[in-house]
C-alpha cells in the first residue's frame, strides 16, 4: 500500500521538514564507501590493468573471456540483434542527434581598427570515458544519450567501460547501442577500478580527458574523489520526478508518470504538486491500481512512502514558486496552457509540457539529454550536451600601438596589485622610448 505524504504548501514547517528530508538521500557522505574506493583508486593506480582484471575477479567471481571486446563481437551483436530494436535505437540516435547539433558553439575573432586580434576557439575533447552499466541494470539509452553529443562536439575517440554479465560476456544491447552511436573501444571492466583505469590510463586502456555516464555509489564516488585528475560529468544523486498537475490533469497518467521515476531506486523522489485536491485524491487510488502489475513494485512502494509527497495549493503561481524551490531533475507540467508557464519555470533539469510529454520520452526518445542534474542542482547546472565535451581557449593579438596606448592603465592595476613583476613585462617593451 502506497501512502504519499500529503502536506498543505502553506504549512511552512511541514513542508521544510520534508524538503530536508529530500536533501538527506545524499547529503551525507559513506565514509566505508569512500574509504573503499581510495584503496581502489590507489591500487589501480599503481597496478594497473593486473589491479583492474584482480578486482573484477574479487567483485564479479570470475574474469570475462576477453578484457577489450573485439569489433567482431560487437558487430556480431548488431547483426544478431533484434531488427526492430534497431530501428528503434536508430530513431532514438537521430532524434537526439538532431536536438544536439542545434547546440554546437562556434569560435569567433573579433578583430578591431587599432590592428587588435581577440577570438576564442571551440573544439572537441580529445578522449571520452563512458562508464555504463552492466549486467541486469543495462541501459543503451545511456549510450545513446553519451556517445552522440560526444560524438557532434568531435571528440576524437570515445572509450567505453562496462560491467560484463555474470556468465563473463558483454550485454548485447549494450553493444548494439555502441556500434550503432560510433564508440570505438570497449572493455569488459566496471566498479570504481574500471573509473580509475580511466582516469589515470593503464597499458591498455587508454587515459581519458573526461568520463561521463551513471553507476552505484562506488562509481560516483570514485567519480567523484578523481575529478581533478579527469573531468567529470557530474555527481548524480537519485532519480527526481515533480508533477505539476491542476483539475485538467488525468489522475492516470499522473500516477503513472510519478511512478516512472519510483522504480529506479529505493531513495528516488516522485512528487505532485497540485491545485485540486480531489485529484489528488484520485491519483493515490491510481498508484495503488497501476502498482500491482508493475514489475518493481515493491522499489516503487518503498520510495514513493518514503520520499514521495503531494504539496497541495492554491494557485498556479504558487506551484510554480515550489517547482522552483525544489529544483527537480525532471519536472512534468500537467496543467491548462503548460506553456505558458515555462518562462517562469527557472530551475529544472528537463521541463515536459502537457499530457502527452510523458517524462520516459524524454528518457530515451525525444531529443534532450537525460543526463540531468539531481538533487537540487538545477539551480546551477545544466543538462549534459554539446559543450560538455568541448573546451575553449581564448586568444589575444597586439600591436606595438595597441600595448602602448593601453599600457599605463594595466601598469596602474598591477602596481595596485603589489604584482611589480606584471608590471615590468609591459614597461619593458618601451624602455628606450621612455628614456
Amino acid at each position: 500500500m502506497i501512502t504519499m505524504k500529503t502536506i498543505n504548501a502553506s504549512d511552512l514547517a511541514q513542508r521544510d521538514a520534508f524538503f530536508t528530508s529530500l536533501d538527506k538521500r545524499t547529503g551525507e557522505t559513506n565514509q566505508r564507501v569512500t574509504e573503499t574506493v581510495s584503496e581502489i583508486i590507489r591500487t589501480v593506480k599503481e597496478g594497473g590493468d593486473q589491479a583492474v582484471k584482480n578486482y573484477t575477479l574479487k567483485f564479479d567471481g570470475s574474469l570475462p573471456e576477453y578484457y577489450e571486446v573485439p569489433r567482431d563481437v560487437i558487430n556480431d551483436a548488431m547483426t544478431e540483434a533484434d531488427p526492430a530494436f534497431v530501428d528503434a535505437m536508430l530513431n532514438a540516435i537521430e532524434n537526439v542527434r538532431d536536438f544536439h547539433q542545434r547546440q554546437v558553439q562556434e569560435g569567433f575573432i573579433h578583430a578591431l581598427p587599432n590592428g587588435v586580434i581577440l577570438g576564442q576557439r571551440v573544439r572537441g575533447l580529445e578522449r571520452v570515458g563512458l562508464y555504463v552499466p552492466g549486467g541486469t541494470a543495462a541501459y543503451p539509452s545511456s549510450v545513446i544519450m553519451n556517445a552522440v553529443p560526444a560524438k557532434i562536439a568531435g571528440v576524437k575517440e570515445i572509450i567505453m567501460v562496462t560491467p560484463p554479465c555474470k556468465d563473463g560476456t558483454p550485454n548485447p544491447d549494450i553493444l548494439v547501442a555502441a556500434g550503432l552511436c560510433g564508440v570505438d573501444r570497449v572493455f569488459l571492466s566496471g566498479g570504481a577500478q574500471a573509473i580509475a583505469a580511466l582516469a589515470y590510463g593503464t597499458e591498455e586502456i587508454p587515459k581519458v580527458d573526461k568520463i561521463v555516464g551513471p553507476g552505484n555509489i562506488f562509481v560516483a564516488t570514485a567519480k567523484k574523489l578523481l575529478y581533478g585528475v579527469v573531468d567529470i560529468d557530474m555527481i548524480a544523486g537519485p532519480s527526481e520526478v515533480l508533477v505539476m498537475a491542476d483539475e485538467t490533469a488525468d489522475p492516470k497518467f499522473v500516477a503513472a508518470d510519478l511512478m516512472s521515476q519510483a522504480e529506479h531506486d529505493v531513495l528516488a523522489s516522485a512528487i505532485l504538486v497540485t491545485t485540486s485536491a480531489e485529484l489528488a485524491e484520485k491519483v493515490q487510488a491510481e498508484i495503488n491500481r497501476q502498482v500491482q502489475y508493475l514489475s518493481r513494485k515493491e522499489i516503487i512502494e518503498k520510495s514513493m512512502n518514503e520520499y514521495g509527497a503531494v504539496l497541495l495549493c492554491n494557485t498556479r503561481e504558487e506551484a510554480t514558486v515550489l517547482a522552483n524551490m525544489v529544483a527537480p531533475e525532471h519536472l512534468e507540467v500537467l496543467m491548462e496552457s503548460p506553456m505558458e508557464l515555462l518562462g517562469a519555470l527557472d530551475n529544472a533539469g528537463s521541463v515536459f509540457l502537457g499530457a502527452y510529454a510523458s517524462e520516459p520520452l524524454g528518457d530515451y526518445y525525444a531529443g534532450p539529454n537525460h543526463v540531468l542534474p539531481t538533487s537540487g542542482t538545477a539551480r546551477f547546472f545544466s543538462p549534459l550536451g554539446v559543450q560538455s565535451f568541448t573546451k575553449r581557449s581564448s586568444y589575444t593579438y597586439y600591436t606595438k600601438d595597441a600595448l602602448h596606448a593601453a599600457k599605463d592603465d594595466i601598469v596602474l592595476i598591477a602596481n595596485k596589485e603589489g604584482l611589480t613583476a606584471h608590471a615590468n613585462a609591459i614597461t619593458v617593451r618601451f624602455e628606450k622610448e621612455e628614456k
